[in-house]
């Protein structure tokens, strides 16, 4: 199956006639506007204070942190890089896990349980180089995303993958190679975890962190509870059950600190885990059980927002009104999560053309937007319309599907993309960022993530070549 590469699109027509023939109706603008006439140049109302613009850097799963969890130099220059970046929502720059057992790779930073000296020194150095590049930090807002990794967990290279499910799936139990005698996370597991998160959060606002988010996406442990329909207890079962683990983290973190805002990044839907056909081409793998796919439809590849719509209300409910939507996981369905043209070397060819993967999480997110106006939505999958995105931000922006357009790869490979659109500066092409996947294939395979094609710190790198031969 093929399609045509984004960069190929050379004009506005082009891509719309694109657009067109795929039959997808997302608002795609001609002119990007700047200054104040720009919607992407609007701040957001958000509880007390405002965020400058409509840009957000999201949080990534790092690995080029040291083995017991601290920051290392090129942590330091990446979260530097999103500080310089234009963007006045930073969306935490980093998944931290809150304890070493929930780590998703060895070199995954580790917020500690001491006075959080590294931590507190990335978020300062991040707003240090947003002054220096002469921006206001005054309407500037950083979170923290917090993780447990669950399924996913692999704290220690000696060891290898770790997982700590909190349910059976057969498909990704045989892939982890989980069987009926692994352990699942208990009740009791959860309760200590919880207060895990909820000593995290502390530390969180001590060292100037504006808010946590209470991650919940990419078949991780928060968004797996979610999936839990078939799981006994009190985290399982019910809607009730199922979000138990974000409510009591909620009420903790609100009695233990001060003023420390929450946020919750959200798969919003989930398709069945996906594996490559004779063709290499992804489908649908065998035995799963669609019908725990939180917002997916009972065939197990389409979107049902029945749930989503639910945990909004949810969330109002307990004055969380911060959300940051994705989709899937890049653990069994990247193309859903993360649109992109080459896949990663542990991926299949996309089933679909990736356009259609970044329609489907704007238009839900558009749904869900309509649905709760009065929350802030940051969204997410836009980095695969590489030269187009500002056009089609601003045209989301301008007509309310979302609040804030989130960037991940794309500013591993152009940083500064928010302030050269903001500032009316055409995008420099050979800075964006073409979905290679490298930044996933390296650290698949141990090797630190950072955007070895287009980037030259790490184009220099000696991992460069050992991913090349990868």
């Amino acid at each position: 199956m093929k399609y045509s590469r984004i960069a190929s699109y050379k004009t506005y027509e082009q891509m719309s006639e694109r657009f067109k023939e795929l039959e997808l109706s997302i608002p795609f603008e001609k002119e990007v506007s700047s200054g104040s006439d720009s919607p992407l140049q609007q701040p957001i109302a958000w509880k007390n204070q405002q965020i400058g613009n409509r840009f957000c850097i999201l949080p990534m799963e790092g690995w080029d942190g040291t083995p017991d969890g601290k920051p290392s130099d090129l942590t330091y220059r990446r979260w530097k890089s999103f500080g310089a970046s234009g963007a006045k929502l930073i969306w935490g720059g980093e998944a931290v896990a809150v304890r070493h057992d929930g780590r998703a790779n060895t070199n995954q930073v580790l917020i500690p349980d001491s006075k959080g000296s590294e931590i507190e020194e990335l978020r300062r150095q991040e707003g240090q180089e947003l002054e220096r590049t002469q921006q206001r930090t005054s309407d500037l807002v950083i979170g923290l995303q917090l993780t447990h990794s669950g399924r996913y967990s692999r704290p220690d290279l000696e060891v290898g993958p770790a997982p700590l499910p909190i349910r059976r799936n057969g498909v990704l139990d045989r892939r982890l190679s989980i069987n009926d005698d692994s352990r699942l996370l208990s009740d009791d597991d959860l309760k200590v975890l919880i207060d895990d998160f909820i000593q995290a959060a502390k530390l969180a606002e001590k060292v100037g962190f504006d808010f946590v988010d209470i991650k919940h996406c990419h078949g991780y442990l928060g968004h797996e509870l979610l999936s839990g329909i078939d799981r006994a207890g009190e985290f399982g079962g019910s809607f009730e059950n199922r979000t138990r683990f974000l409510r009591e983290i909620t009420h903790g973190i609100r009695s233990a600190t001060r003023s420390l805002s929450i946020g919750v990044r959200l798969s919003i839907f989930d398709f069945l885990p996906f594996c490559m056909g004779e063709d290499g081409i992804g489908i649908p793998e065998n035995n799963s059980n669609a019908e725990v796919c939180f917002g997916g439809d009972s065939t197990g590849t389409g979107v049902d927002l029945t749930e989503p719509l639910e945990f909004m209300n949810l969330l109002r409910s307990l004055n969380i009104n911060l959300v940051c939507t994705t989709a899937g996981s890049p653990y069994y369905n990247p193309h859903i999560q993360r649109p992109a043209f080459f896949p990663p070397s542990d991926g299949y060819q996309p089933p679909e053309d990736p356009i259609v993967g970044v329609a489907r999480q704007v238009m839900a997110t558009k749904h869900l937007k309509e649905k709760n106006p009065d929350l802030v939505f940051v969204g997410s999958g836009y980095s695969y319309l590489q030269d187009w995105l500002p056009n089609v931000a601003q045209g989301v922006v301008r007509n309310h599907w979302v609040d804030s357009v989130g960037l991940g790869r794309m500013v591993l490979s152009y940083p500064n993309l928010p302030r050269d659109v903001l500032e009316g500066r055409s995008v420099h092409r050979k800075k964006v960022c073409r979905t290679f996947s490298d930044c996933t294939t390296a650290p698949r395979n141990g090797l630190v993530s950072g955007c070895f094609p287009l980037d030259d710190y790490y184009r220099k790198r000696p991992e460069r070549e050992i991913l090349k031969r990868l």
